[in-house]
């Protein structure tokens, strides 16, 4: 009897036939559950499960702002969660980059990236704090826009400046007693002022703001002199009049202020050849799931084909594009490479 108890404790394997059917069944039960338990949980973690982040690497009230909103916006009702900008200012928009390039990559931390922080930068910073294209999946480019000389109306009158030329002339005639607003070191807006320098000849005392928005306050107060702005931020002062607007900087007229010259037109020889237009870019951090990427590439691509959200930017002098993850990371290749030389040119730098 001991023996046979022993032998029934210590054999786990003898079994009757029905007791054998039911651990079968509930082993196949298990692993059925099992199977279940990560489609359940991606349905649960489906993206996006909770509010998107698009940080703004300058204050708000700026080009940059203005598209991020207007792209926040649309994706905001396209996908059903909030996207929220967060404004990161600071180090010509390196401080605002850096963030998201060392973010988690699950698509909940946006960049709007600008042709500062992924095309300039690198050739205008002694050290960057991240790599443009290492550390980031480019998603879109939003729009290109071109930048505008500036002036304060009211102190142009003063000064008899009409022209890009009576401006040359009078800054000739006071070299390093005229201020040039710029929204940060590195920008566009920076960039095509020193340019500007560089080919007129002309000595400005440049003031790097933390975003467009305060240099153009500083410019409207009569603090400054002049700036460069992204043609969307200073559209509004223009129309007012508070702003006097002197000549665009990309190569051909603005189809929003068709009235308005190219600095080339305005400027006469010395500054033949002159360009220096901005763009706008979505990225997320290298490593986000490209399912992700693409869709937002999408939605975004199908709200700047509208013809409300066209009409919006182009009213204000903004091109929109909506270009591919691949095409778009293209597009920042060649423009990492065309202002190289102009960088260098310039003798623009940054420590």
């Amino acid at each position: 009897m001991i023996g046979g108890n022993e032998d029934i404790q210590g054999d786990p394997v003898r079994r009757s036939p029905s007791s054998s059917r039911r651990l079968l069944l509930a082993s196949g039960g298990a692993l059925a559950l099992q199977g279940l338990l990560p489609l359940a949980a991606r349905a649960q973690g489906a993206w996006p499960a909770k509010p998107v982040r698009i940080v703004v690497p300058f204050n708000a009230g700026g080009t940059t702002d203005i598209l991020a909103r207007a792209v926040a916006q649309e994706l905001t009702k396209a996908l059903g969660q909030s996207f929220v900008v967060e404004n990161r200012a600071g180090a010509g928009g390196n401080i605002g980059a850096d963030v998201v390039a060392k973010a988690a990559p699950d698509g909940y931390t946006l960049l709007m990236g600008t042709v500062g922080t992924h095309a300039i930068n690198k050739s205008l910073y002694a050290k960057m704090p991240y790599d443009g294209q290492k550390d980031f999946q480019p998603i879109t480019l939003v729009a290109g826009v071109p930048n505008v000389m500036v002036v304060n109306a009211e102190k142009a009158a003063a000064r008899n400046i009409h022209t890009v030329q009576d401006f040359i002339k009078l800054a000739k005639a006071n070299p390093g007693k005229l201020n040039m607003a710029s929204s940060g070191n590195g920008t566009s807006i920076h960039l095509a002022g020193e340019l500007f320098k560089a080919m007129t000849g002309v000595y400005m005392t440049h003031f790097p703001f933390t975003g467009s928005n305060p240099a153009l306050f500083s410019l409207l107060a009569g603090d400054m002199d002049v700036m460069f702005d992204n043609l969307p931020s200073a559209m509004s002062h223009i129309k007012s009049g508070k702003l006097k607007a002197l000549a665009v900087t990309s190569a051909t007229r603005s189809s929003a202020v068709p009235d308005i010259p190219t600095v080339e037109e305005a400027g006469g020889p010395t500054l033949k050849g002159f360009e220096a237009s901005s763009w706008f870019g979505l990225l997320a951090p290298a490593g986000t799931p490209m399912d992700i990427v693409n869709r937002i590439q999408q939605e975004t691509a199908k709200a700047l084909a509208t013809p409300a959200m066209k009409e919006r930017l182009q009213a204000q002098g903004a091109i929109p594009s909506g270009n591919t993850p691949a095409q778009f990371a293209q597009f920042i290749d060649r423009e990492i490479k065309k202002w190289a030389p102009v960088v260098k040119a310039s003798g623009a730098k940054v420590d």
